[in-house]
């Protein structure tokens, strides 16, 4: 009887080892380069040997199928950057329990729940997507006037159903570098839809993350996320332990269209491209505590808004944005209370930005309730500047219950 475990260092040894079924357990050996695309058989894990293990695969190829109940353990993954360095094979019943662990990749790692795939969990602890270019994947969530642009790391529940449910938890997730960012959406977990199947996650827990959508300038209606939760995703917590940063045009921070129960970043949230907000909201969310500064840099890049849904608590560090239309905090839903710690300020005047897949003229105010937008309770301590020609610190169309503002606020003019 064949040994269930393998030790490989050839692209020949890990064919045969995959397509033996008596190998459960396949330890890569150094680096094996140029490999055809592999399915790992159902039940299946492969893991490095050491930190020097890797798999390379042929220009132009995806890389490593996962199927049920597979393992990734301590490996380094390479595709060319617009493949999928991890993917899973649709026509199985069942993800089962994917586990990647310790993993890095050049290249996607795309998990869709889809086709035949009805259930399963994910479990990451430990996955840095170093380069994937994800612009070209078609398939793109839509809502808002606007479509996604999948993530460096995706993981979707495409099931229309609601009795499929996809769980998961997620953690040790980071992607691109500061000089070198991903392209497309960062890290991008979703559901079908709204109020179709779930996809639910207990924990998502990011370190850095850098993106870049790389969207034409003048695109209405396509975005991306840094950090993106889209609708039918049900999240108890999500957790940013260092910067999140996107550079490019209609380039979402952080963004929200599911229900997240906590959300609590700890890190610098940075856009420089234009119409990117720092953080966006469109589903629910009960905390959300943003404990360093929000900072944009981009033409209409607004710092804070809720377009639809609501937030119970909203606490910021500090909210700073630097160019025309760019609005510290905008405010179109109700919500309960809002809070920001070391003030808002703006330097821009008006100017266009992207508003539900519609280029619209934005003044950058510090804080703007619009009409049908209200507010429990808002206090802002260190004060409203606002240093555009003619630009208020403080816009109310809508409603605010209690509003308690310390510190200097002021217009420059």
């Amino acid at each position: 009887m064949a040994s269930t475990h393998k030790t490989v260092s050839t692209v020949a040894e890990l064919a045969a080892a995959i397509k033996d079924t008596e190998v459960t357990r396949i330890v890569v050996q150094g680096r094996i380069a140029n490999s055809s695309s592999l399915r790992l058989a159902p039940g299946q894990t492969i893991e490095g040997h050491d930190e020097q293990s890797a798999l390379t695969f042929a220009a132009g190829l995806d890389g490593l199928q996962l199927s049920t109940d597979n393992e990734i353990l301590h490996l380094r993954i390479e595709t060319s950057v617009e493949r999928r360095a991890i993917f899973n094979d649709t026509t199985v019943d069942s993800l089962g329990l994917i586990h990647l662990f310790d993993v890095e990749t050049i290249g996607q790692v795309q998990l869709l729940a889809r086709d035949k795939v009805r259930s399963g969990h994910v479990e990451v602890d430990g996955l840095h997507v170093i380069a994937a270019d994800a612009r070209a994947q078609s398939d793109r969530p839509t809502g808002f006037g606007v479509h996604v642009i999948q993530g460096a790391f995706t993981l979707w529940n495409m099931q229309a159903d609601e009795q499929v449910v996809i769980s998961a938890n997620l953690v040790g997730l980071s992607a691109g570098r500061p000089a070198a960012p991903v392209l497309g959406s960062g890290i991008f977990v979703s559901g079908p839809g709204f109020d179709k199947g779930k996809l639910s996650v207990h924990l998502l827990e990011t370190g850095p993350v850098y993106s870049n959508g790389g969207i034409a300038p003048g695109t209405p209606d396509v975005i991306t996320g840094g950090v993106f939760t889209v609708h039918g995703a049900y999240v108890d917590t999500v957790r940013n332990l260092a910067p999140v940063v996107t550079y490019g045009v209609n380039d979402m921070v952080l963004d929200n269209w599911g229900q997240v129960d906590c959300w609590d970043a700890e890190g610098k949230i940075t856009s420089y491209g234009p119409s990117g907000i720092g953080f966006v909201n469109f589903g629910i969310v009960n905390e959300l505590k943003v404990k360093a500064p929000i900072e944009t840099f981009g033409l209409g890049a607004r710092g804070f808004n809720v377009y639809a849904g609501t937030v119970n608590l909203a606490e910021f560090d500090r909210i700073t944005t630097h160019a025309d239309g760019a609005v510290g905090v905008q405010i179109s839903q109700p919500i309960g209370k809002l809070k920001v710690l070391r003030g808002i300020e703006t330097f821009g005047g008006t100017g266009e930005s992207l508003v539900k897949g519609v280029v619209t003229t934005l003044s950058a105010i510090g804080l703007s309730i619009k009409p049908g937008g209200s507010a429990r309770e808002v206090v802002i301590t260190g004060g409203i500047s606002t240093h555009g020609e003619g630009i208020p610190p403080l816009e109310v169309h809508g409603e605010i219950g209690i509003l308690h503002i310390t510190g200097t606020t002021r217009a420059a003019n």
